[in-house]
């Protein structure tokens, strides 16, 4: 569907009545709602008069409870005060940054918000696609550095920040993060998303007709003092705490040695805590000086915090590296939580991820996990030169792409026989699931084909199949897709850079925590039903009265946070 069509269809049902689909009347089934009347613009009374949403990348309900117990910070008084839900589930299998905070504000699965995987190849040209691409656009701060120029117009529906600002023209909506596509999925089509880039500070994309100066406006200044601070203090990294520097070790990843320790071999900023306090510092900035929440209308701000992404990536999850991380994003957090609970209009916060995580196999196989590795490195070479003879061909038959395998043709582009190509996917399939690496392996044609999940089935009982279902997007999805067994990362591993990752459909990538939260309000008891991250913009939009248009797939919640709110319509 065409942007200006989903543009035309967002409008008209935000200004009319709109029935979704009955899914269950339990307010703890998975149930979608029924808007039946339209919101004013501005709030009515006791409606709060700033949203906050916070992702965390990667951090995962196991990471999320393994140290909630431990700090004393933001993580803390959402865990205390706050609607606790830590069975929360991206409940797609593709569990990568850019399609898990699609689903955030958008209450879409992947396969509905058009966003399969952080890239995608190109049906017609072999090329890589960004999840953010817009070639039309440029960056603010001059440099095609990053991902190249971004935007949001390969998402495919619109976001709660959206369907506000359709309703409340005055409303403002922001968002800020450590990466682009943390930003801009939070702040949707016609908010205004910041990201930090090393060298400049926080930027933004620039569309035709726009100028940089305008766009870096609101964190003009904060930039400025951000480059003075750094020029005068370069980042560190030591211990704050002394039960972090127990988990110091050392480890040999794929032929490689690896010293788990503060400071680390090579530090970088976009690789430490310091992203993510300076993320929590733009929040702060943007919330004073814009005056969200506190102008008489509704506002939203987007937190995407990437460092905890940053470093489990590329120092693991069980070390002291994320350990301090952890301890010291609390405390930023917590510092923010306060600003939060000053906004006389009220406050309603959730706090969850865009995907879990893991550690690296090698720590993981050493700490008990007999299973843990690595899938083998030869797996692709081995599949190409059995297909290049079995079909007598002179290049190899298949390349990466999109989180799967992609059959091509010279010069690496799509295979354009079609005949040709489906027996190379049926050969390939065959061959894969014989591999005993591989839990399950699908064309993308299976996929397709199969059902989605049942409305009123739990995302922890959903079949491999139908969590790859959720993932699939029609000319962006890879020919084949590919499940290997839990515990098993694809890839080498290289100290210095990458040596754990996620993008599983095992819970431990699916599961995050969906907790939400009002300052002053203590709801202190926990939900342990499965949520998904598709239900929170149901549930927002019902807090602030603004009606939900049909491409959401998600479920409102009542939450029970504060007195006078409203209470999620009856399903019909």
């Amino acid at each position: 569907m065409s942007r200006v069509l989903l543009s035309a269809v967002s409008a008209l049902a935000l200004t009319a009545c709109v029935a979704l689909p009955s899914l269950a009347a339990n307010a703890d089934t998975l149930a979608a709602p029924v808007v039946e009347a339209p919101a004013p613009a501005a709030p009515q009374a006791g409606t709060p008069h700033l949203i906050v949403t916070i992702a965390v990348d990667q951090l995962g309900s196991i990471l999320f409870n393994q140290y909630r117990g431990r700090l004393t910070g933001g993580l803390h008084t959402l865990s205390e005060q706050g609607r606790v839900y830590q069975n929360g589930y991206q409940a797609h299998a593709l569990t990568e940054t850019c399609p898990g905070h699609s689903t955030i504000l958008t209450g879409a699965n992947p396969e509905r918000t058009g966003i399969p995987a952080n890239d995608w190849t190109g049906r017609t040209d072999g090329q890589e696609v960004y999840c953010l691409a817009a070639p039309q656009n440029t960056l603010a701060h001059g440099r095609n550095t990053d991902n190249g120029p971004v935007g949001p117009d390969q998402m495919r529906v619109d976001t709660l920040g959206d369907w506000l600002q359709a309703r409340s023209p005055d409303s403002r909506v922001f968002a800020v993060s450590g990466k682009d596509r943390g930003a801009i999925t939070l702040a949707g089509h016609h908010g205004k998303p910041f990201w930090y880039t090393v060298d400049f500070g926080f930027t933004t994309y620039v569309e035709p007709g726009q100028t940089a100066a305008d766009r870096l406006a609101p964190v003009a200044a904060l930039n400025a003092r951000i480059a003075a601070r750094l020029a005068a203090n370069p980042v560190t990294w030591t211990y704050t705490n002394d039960a972090c520097r127990a988990l110091e070790g050392t480890w040999t990843v794929s032929g490689q040695t690896f010293n788990s320790t503060l400071p680390p071999a090579k530090l970088e900023l976009d690789t430490s805590p310091t992203l993510d306090e300076l993320t929590l510092e733009a929040a702060t900035e943007l919330l004073e000086t814009q005056q969200l929440g506190q102008r008489g209308v509704v506002d939203m701000l987007g937190v995407s915090l990437s460092a905890t992404d940053r470093v489990g990536h590329t120092f693991g999850q069980q070390g002291p590296e994320m350990c301090e991380q952890m301890h010291r994003m609390d405390t930023a957090l917590g510092a923010f939580l306060d600003k939060l609970a000053t906004v006389p209009g009220g406050v309603v916060l959730v706090l969850t991820a865009d995907h879990g995580g893991s550690d690296f196999p090698e720590r993981m196989h050493d700490n008990g996990h007999p299973h843990a590795g690595r899938v083998s490195s030869t797996l692709m070479s081995d599949l190409n030169r059995t297909l290049a003879a079995q079909f007598q061909l002179s290049t190899p038959p298949l390349a990466s792409g999109g989180s799967g395998l992609m059959v091509v043709g010279e010069g690496g582009v799509p295979l354009a026989n079609a005949d040709l190509r489906a027996r190379i996917v049926d050969a390939t399939v065959e061959a894969v699931r014989a591999n005993p690496q591989v839990a399950g392996a699908w064309s993308i044609e299976e996929i397709w084909a199969s059902p989605m999940p049942a409305v009123d089935k739990s995302p922890q009982e959903y079949t491999l199949l139908e969590r790859e279902r959720l993932s699939a997007v029609p000319g962006r999805s890879p020919d084949i897709l590919i499940a290997f067994q839990p515990s098993l990362s694809p890839g080498r591993g290289r100290v210095g850079a990458t040596i754990a990752g996620h993008g599983t459909p095992w819970d431990y990538d699916r599961r995050v925590p969906i907790v939400f939260w009002s300052p002053g309000v203590t709801v202190g008891q926990e939900r342990p039903l499965a949520i998904r991250t598709i239900d929170i913009a149901p549930t927002l939009a019902n807090v602030i009265g603004v009606p939900t248009p049909d491409t959401v797939q998600g479920r409102c919640i009542d939450l029970g946070l504060f007195e006078g709110a409203p209470s999620c319509p009856a399903s019909r």
